[in-house]
């Protein structure tokens, strides 16, 4: 069976062409959340502050993953961007760590990145495995 690519009606408007998440073999590769809100306007501002758009974007991963029945216990690996990494980097930690159990953190990169889309200061992506 070719890829699985799944759009979620309750996940945030897309900011791009893509797919919230692309599914093949049990693999799930969700696409980078922004800190928008659901039913959000293009127009509307972000919240301030790293800590809560780095709540609103694992919000919006919980969304994408609920969407096709999984949830953050399924992600096996997350890659994290950040605009302002040597301000935000604490502070995205404790925020990041609050969504997992302290015993089933997935593997994780952060990098550093000049800009993101809607002005951002946090993206996170994720891979996650249907058991």
């Amino acid at each position: 069976m070719g890829p699985l690519f799944h759009n979620i009606p309750d996940a945030p408007e897309h900011v791009a062409p893509f797919s919230h998440a692309v599914e093949a073999d049990g693999w799930v590769i969700v696409t980078g959340q922004m800190p928008t809100k659901p039913g959000m306007a293009k127009s509307d501002p972000l919240e301030d502050g790293i800590a809560a758009q780095t709540a609103q974007v694992m919000r919006n991963l919980e969304i994408v993953l609920q969407g096709i029945g999984l949830d953050l216990s399924h992600v096996v690996q997350c890659r994290c961007f950040l605009t302002e990494f040597e301000r935000d980097y604490e502070t995205f930690n404790e925020t990041y760590k609050s969504f997992f159990p302290l015993d089933r953190l997935p593997a994780r990169t952060t990098v550093g990145v000049t800009a993101l889309a809607v002005g951002a200061l946090v993206e996170v992506d994720c891979i996650a495995r249907r058991a």
